[in-house]
């Protein structure tokens, strides 16, 4: 009996360790494959006007989430939408790398409950994310801080993190002269980052956090997410916060807030704010694109609106044209001046291009009828201006 004991305890122990291995080592990078794809495709077709355009522009994109997963972004990743090298053969000038903190069991446009079960307490530990990171959404934003220096310091100078205007016109200046750099800035997708203490905003920043989300999927300690429970708006804390982050040098974004946030912001702010992801209501109308008449009081602060690559909010067609053609809906619902890129990757989307195809979008938007100035505006000149006017 001893022995039938001992066989099956080794057993167990054996269960154990292939457990491990396979959670620790195997079922993160296969989350990230599955989550965010990208569609099998023929090289798209550029024309060589666009190609040749293309690599004048100075191009930017509002949001992307690689930090999320446990990947060196200095290396061209085989799995993904983003990395660094990606990134400068797509021509990207600016990328904002986005802090996930918190995402619920069930996830979904309409409604969740912050109390629900939360996905990324269980990636922290699958990754093998240091342990302040475990019970901590601060310490979660402040680590996918620390990763992007990181990779600023293995970058061989391919990578810069903007904190300043005079961070983003030395990048801008370096691009001009023919040096192959990108310019990181980070922010956080959701303030319950901020643990419900002020305070932390100070924490946050000092990370290098220079975009700062309201919310996510489920309300918060700052009022109510498009995807709560009641369109909630700001609660006093939230005013706090808002109000505070308008005095500082950062950007406001209202992506995942309610509508009734996103208007009380409006009211009592005088910054340009920003979409950062996501589409236009009136070209795919669904409850994760803001209303028309939003969008547009969102534009008439200077702000500027990222459209993005995926299918919820495209309403199906997530190629080139399909993105080109919202991109043009946009133009004319809010301004050239007010319409950027907001691709959303590596945040659990799949897309039919990844970074390094930017090309292809910029032959899309000619195609469509876009002229050369608009085009220049919305692939990265408008978000320049916001950073520019909001950074010091």
């Amino acid at each position: 009996m001893k022995r039938v004991f001992k066989w099956i305890g080794g057993l167990l122990v054996l269960a154990v360790i292939i457990g491990a291995v396979v959670f620790f080592g195997f079922l993160p990078s296969y989350i990230e494959a599955k989550r965010n794809a990208v569609i099998d495709h023929a090289p798209f077709d550029v024309s060589g006007d666009a190609e040749a355009l293309h690599e004048t522009l100075i191009v930017g994109d509002l949001h992307a989430d690689p930090l999320l997963w446990s990947r060196d972004l200095t290396e061209r990743g085989t799995r993904g939408q983003v990395d660094i090298p990606r990134l400068i053969e797509g021509n990207v000038a600016l990328q904002v790398f986005t802090a996930v903190t918190k995402s619920p069991a069930g996830q979904n446009y309409e409604a969740n409950s912050a109390e629900a079960f939360d996905n990324i307490t269980l990636l922290a530990i699958g990754q093998l994310w240091p342990l302040r990171t475990w019970d901590s959404l601060k310490e979660r934003a402040i680590y996918q801080a620390e990763k992007l220096h990181q990779f600023e310091a293995a970058s061989d100078g391919q990578l810069k993190v903007i904190k300043t205007r005079a961070d983003l016109d030395t990048v801008l200046s370096a691009r001009a002269a023919g040096q192959p750099v990108v310019g990181g800035i980070l922010g956080i997708e959701g303030a319950h980052a901020l643990e419900g203490d002020l305070n932390n905003l100070d924490t946050l920043f000092d990370a290098g956090h220079r975009v700062f989300g309201l919310h996510h999927f489920f309300d918060n300690e700052l009022g109510g997410s498009l995807h709560g429970f009641g369109d909630a708006g700001l609660s006093e804390f939230g005013r706090q916060v808002v109000t505070e982050l308008a005095q500082r040098p950062v950007v406001i974004d209202l992506a995942h807030s309610s509508p009734q946030v996103a208007q009380e912001v409006i009211a009592m702010t005088d910054v340009p704010l920003i979409v950062s992801h996501g589409g236009l209501h009136g070209f795919c109308p669904v409850k994760r694109n803001f209303p028309d008449d939003l969008m547009q009081d969102i534009a008439a602060t200077g702000g500027v609106i990222g459209m993005g690559y995926w299918a919820d909010v495209t309403c199906g067609d997530i190629t080139p044209t399909g993105i080109a053609k919202m991109i043009k809906a946009a133009i004319k619902t809010v301004g050239e001046d007010h319409v950027s890129l907001g691709s959303d990757y590596d945040g659990s989307v799949e897309t039919a291009f990844d970074t390094s195809e930017l090309a292809a979008l910029t032959s899309a938007l000619l195609a469509q009828g876009l002229t050369e100035t608009q085009v220049r505006k919305v692939m990265g000149e408008n978000m320049v201006r916001v950073f520019r006017q909001q950074l010091n």
